[in-house]
């Protein structure tokens, strides 16, 4: 972007007409201002001055006849009937390639402390997605640099999978795996409502450098307003969507929807909804299905965004509203288990109870062959594991649980693997654990006795 441009974009932003309101009532964190019913619209943007001379922005949620109601972004205190407003209209984001390496909040501000330039045009922040009927389909396999992700749960160009995790079960150390080791030309990751002390510590530690130069992080922390956690998930895709249409491959990390639902709900109750869906109000599952819908393949000839999407479940529940309205929209599921966590394996990835979409179209049939085997090995020894555990199962009394035991251990570590030779390498030493060295056989079998 040259001067010229940055210079057209600050004159664009420049407002001849000031169009401005009163404060009527203050209801809570809800604001009623009168004076703006011919000009405003949902969703734009007020700059309330308080009569100390602080200022407060606030969203509009909703309009009657004789005033407009908007939420304030942040705390009310100051604010008195009378107090003037002035509509700013609505606030994009103007992401540019200079963004790549930095960190910057839902509204396109710096967080690490250096300057940054916006580009030169300013994009809505929602968006609908690409024309489905013009829409390009699932490309070519990623490697992804773990050896999981490159056989039994493959992800391939524009798909769109749910990492399912209870808290504390190594969610965030998968993401950064994915950010520093995933094939893609730019990351860009939501951090939504994360603890404010774990920021620097994902970006130093989990991300590192390698993974910082190719990312940008938008990141609202948890003592954020609600308008600007809801913001956040939505900015971060405004962000994907810019290098998408340049033609790159682009890998959205959104952590977490729920934390972006929680935020929704306080959001939409304050503007009038009833909260029917165990707390969260009706609006719920189109935001998390719309957010969904922009990530994935773009139009014929133009980039992707491949998304992973994290759901916190409490207590591995599945059904819970968050988590069944975003499994039902993805192209593939990732249940990672706290049992497995505290028994020391990393990730903690449930195979069984994990799909990816993508498959079979993303294997060979020989491929296809090794997972399916891989999968019925796995079945076998879960189903059987209460017995062997108790010391309960006869070797011999099965033939498929029999192999299962002996292969088991050789599985289980293969799900922990990096995959730094790629993909080919990968399926080779799945293939190497489901038939290991006779010798290993019998030692293992007795092992299980």
């Amino acid at each position: 972007m040259n001067h010229l441009d940055l210079l057209r974009a600050e004159v664009a932003k420049m407002r001849v007409v000031r169009v401005s309101g009163r404060i009527m009532w203050i209801d809570g964190q809800t604001l009623g201002i009168s004076g703006l019913i011919r000009e405003a619209r949902i969703g734009d943007w007020l700059e309330v001055g308080a009569q100390d001379g602080t200022t407060v922005h606030a969203e509009i949620l909703r309009m009657t006849e004789a005033e407009v109601i908007a939420l304030p972004d942040g705390p009310c205190d100051g604010l008195a009937i009378g107090d003037r407003a002035e509509l700013i209209g609505s606030r994009g984001l103007a992401p540019d390639d200079s963004w790549i390496g930095r960190v910057i909040d839902p509204y396109g501000q710096s967080l690490d402390g250096r300057p940054i330039l916006p580009g030169p045009v300013a994009r809505p922040l929602r968006q609908n997605p690409p024309d489905p009927a013009r829409r390009g389909r699932l490309g070519a396999r990623l490697n992804t640099g773990m050896a999981v992700f490159n056989t039994l749960l493959p992800l391939v160009e524009g798909q769109r999978i749910g990492l399912f995790a209870g808290s504390g079960v190594g969610k965030s150390m998968l993401l950064g795996n994915f950010a520093r080791n995933m094939q893609a030309d730019v990351v860009v990751i939501a951090l939504i409502g994360e603890r404010g002390r774990e920021l620097r510590d994902f970006i130093e530690d989990v991300l590192g450098p390698e993974g910082m130069a190719r990312s940008v992080v938008v990141t609202a922390t948890s003592d954020q307003p609600p308008l600007t956690r809801r913001r956040c998930a939505a900015a971060a895709m405004c962000v994907a969507e810019y290098f998408r249409d340049q033609g790159k491959q682009v890998l959205y990390l959104a952590d977490s929807i729920t934390r972006l639902a929680e935020a929704h709900r306080e959001v939409a109750l304050s503007g009038g909804e009833d909260g029917s869906l165990r707390g969260f109000p009706p609006s719920t599952a189109h935001q998390i299905m719309a957010l969904a819908e922009r990530a994935g393949p773009g139009l014929d000839g133009v980039g992707a965004i491949t998304g992973i999407f994290t759901v916190l479940v409490a207590g591995s529940d599945m059904e819970e509203p968050v988590a069944d309205i975003l499994r039902g929209v993805l192209d593939g599921h990732v249940v990672m288990d706290r049992a497995i966590a505290e028994r020391g394996r990393f990730p903690a990835i449930d195979v069984l109870r994990s799909v990816s979409r993508a498959l079979p179209k993303a294997a060979t049939p020989e491929e296809n062959a090794r997972i399916s085997e891989a999968r019925r090995m796995l079945g076998a020894y879960d189903r059987a594991e209460m017995m062997i555990q108790a010391g309960l199962y006869d070797a011999g009394s099965d033939p498929l649980v029999d192999r299962a035991i002996r292969v088991w251990p050789a599985l289980d570590a293969f799900v922990a693997e990096p995959a730094p030779g790629g993909i080919r390498q990968a399926f080779a030493r799945l293939a190497a654990c489901l038939d290991p060295p006779a010798k290993a056989h019998a030692s293992t079998t007795g092992a299980k006795k």
